[in-house]
């Protein structure tokens, strides 16, 4: 194997002499670089797994995936180990942007879903803003949520 690999640098020019100086440095280095940089962004995904520290699924399909839809009055659930917390969907509108909020059963506070990456979301307790959405807009179709940063309730 190794006479193969000396042949073909005869063959190609690539011998020991024709090499530039420092070229198989900045191939190292930037191979260093691209696996550290993949490596953490690895890490990044697995800490935000690790940081859930609850779900939001919703109650009304059957299905395995518990995915929901975005539209005022969903019923969703907050799902923290054993314990689960329902609640419903509060969809707002202002110039065809819509926020999200989810408020717990028997309470007046409201937390808006505050994107946090791929399916993962913080709830932050905010007043509403803008005008209560109708017909059930937007309707998209959400799968559940990871929640990042959970209330006290």
């Amino acid at each position: 194997m190794l006479w193969w690999i000396g042949e073909f640098r005869k063959l190609s020019g690539r011998g020991v002499r024709n090499q530039q100086p420092g070229r198989n440095k900045k191939m190292k280095f930037r191979h260093i670089a691209t696996s550290a940089l993949l490596a953490a962004m690895s890490c990044t995904a697995l800490a935000a797994d690790e940081n859930a520290c609850a779900t939001l699924v919703g109650t009304t399909h059957s299905a395995p995936s518990q995915s929901f839809q975005v539209r005022d009055g969903e019923p969703v659930d907050l799902v923290s180990g054993t314990r689960t917390i329902h609640g419903k969907l509060l969809v707002f509108g202002d110039s065809g942007v819509f926020r999200a909020y989810w408020q717990p059963d028997d309470s007046p506070e409201k937390y808006v879903l505050a994107n946090a990456g791929v399916n993962a979301v913080r709830l932050v307790s905010s007043p509403t803003q803008g005008t209560p959405a109708p017909n059930g807009q937007p309707g998209t179709s959400m799968e559940p949520q990871r929640v990042l940063s959970c209330p006290a309730l």
